[in-house]
């Protein structure tokens, strides 16, 4: 499994814009082959900072992801909306139990 976070800080005057344009995103992309869920949350300490949570069949899986045209768009609308770089991390996850 992939896990995939991200962190974005809104500016205040388009907090609202970048909501909806991640909401947007995690709701299409839940529908690709391969994604196990696919979440945004708002910051409990700072509300101009959402949190994105991925967890992916497989690396095939993010790679098509990465490919869909809109994947693509989404980028350059975080990057314009953001007051500061977008941070993504990947990760290579195998479930376990406790």
């Amino acid at each position: 499994m992939i896990i995939i976070t991200g962190t974005i800080l809104a500016k205040a005057d388009n907090i609202n814009e970048l909501r909806a344009a991640c909401l947007e995103h995690t709701r299409r992309s839940r529908t690709e082959p391969g994604c196990l869920s696919h979440d945004v949350f708002v910051d409990a300490e700072n509300p101009l900072r959402l949190f994105f949570f991925e967890m992916w069949a497989d690396q095939a899986a993010v790679t098509a992801h990465f490919a869909v045209p809109e994947s693509r768009g989404i980028v350059k609308t975080l990057n314009a909306l953001a007051a500061e770089p977008p941070v993504m991390r990947i990760y290579n996850a195998e479930a376990t139990t406790v």
